[in-house]
């Protein structure tokens, strides 16, 4: 039967397409969000955690409205894009006093998960001061690190769900697309690692790329109840060598396209970024090629 749709890994055919309709029919005074959580328990579509797929799917039943497949509802109120208005992190005073030393003398160093804390506000400032990409807020699963040396932030970490497209990494893998759906929330993606700029110490990098594969397993179970295989990440190879992930025994797997995730238009837009990934377990082919 004719496929009509693509979309996140489902296949979306004549008779998915005449479903929706009829659900559409038969509940006319339901909204477009109504009418999404309808078709995803219909569907039993849920995310590994339980909850229902509901904002994907009403992406999917936006893309099939716009392509003529279906009719939807008009939109009833406009939700605000809290990720467009969003104010960016304030200014947040530190101690910025040249640290030179070496790493024996810096040490105990204290890595602190700040997601949700007290502390996660100056987490933000720092990055948006100090990162050259700044602070974006992670997506899906996410932690934050802050990193303390002699009662002072030095470093910070932050960490996401990974990309759900990554060639390098998946042909990396070996695992198949529906592996691929199914077990990506066993790879955490570093978003963003930052070393004050006023922090001149050698190995640090390195040493705290170590230090935190470590603690993030852990940490991330605990607090999402599901184990981290892999980590991943990208550098951008006109300002950085990677040196310090590379002496972290992080490998490098390729260049990304340069198109970006949301591309339609098949053309490089932005930067071709190094993959750079870390298995965390020597079963990690094994464990993220499982499939029910």
């Amino acid at each position: 039967m004719e496929v009509k749709l693509r979309y996140r890994g489902r296949e979306i055919r004549a008779q998915d397409v005449a479903f929706i309709n009829a659900l559409i029919d038969e509940h006319p005074e339901d909204s477009r969000r109504a009418l999404s959580k309808k078709l995803c328990e219909c569907w039993d579509w849920r995310q590994p955690n339980g909850q229902l797929k509901d904002m994907v799917c009403r992406s999917l039943m936006l893309e099939l409205h716009r392509a003529g497949h279906i009719e939807l509802p008009s939109v009833r109120c406009r939700v605000p894009n809290n990720v467009v208005r969003r104010s960016r992190p304030a200014t947040m005073a530190v101690d910025s006093k040249p640290l030179r030393t070496q790493l024996a003398e810096l040490k105990p160093l204290d890595i602190r998960q700040v997601r949700g804390t007290s502390e996660e506000k100056l987490f933000n400032a720092l990055l948006e001061a100090h990162h050259y990409l700044g602070y974006t807020q992670p997506v899906g699963e996410q932690l934050k690190y802050l990193v303390y040396a002699q009662d002072r932030p030095i470093a910070g970490f932050a960490w996401s769900s990974a990309p759900r497209h990554l060639a390098p990494r998946d042909r990396f893998i070996g695992w198949s697309g529906k592996a691929r759906r199914q077990n990506i929330r066993f790879i955490a993606y570093n978003t963003r690692f930052l070393i004050l700029p006023w922090v001149e110490v050698p190995h640090l990098a390195s040493y705290l790329l170590g230090r935190m594969a470590r603690q993030l397993c852990g940490d991330w179970e605990r607090i999402y109840g599901h184990p981290i295989y892999y980590l991943e990440s990208f550098v951008d190879p006109g300002r950085f060598q990677g040196t310090c992930y590379r002496a972290a025994n992080w490998l490098f797997l390729g260049l990304t396209t340069g198109r970006g995730k949301d591309d339609r238009s098949n053309r490089p837009n932005r930067p071709r970024k190094e993959v750079l990934g870390l298995p965390v377990t020597r079963r990690f082919r094994r464990l993220l090629s499982q499939t029910p």
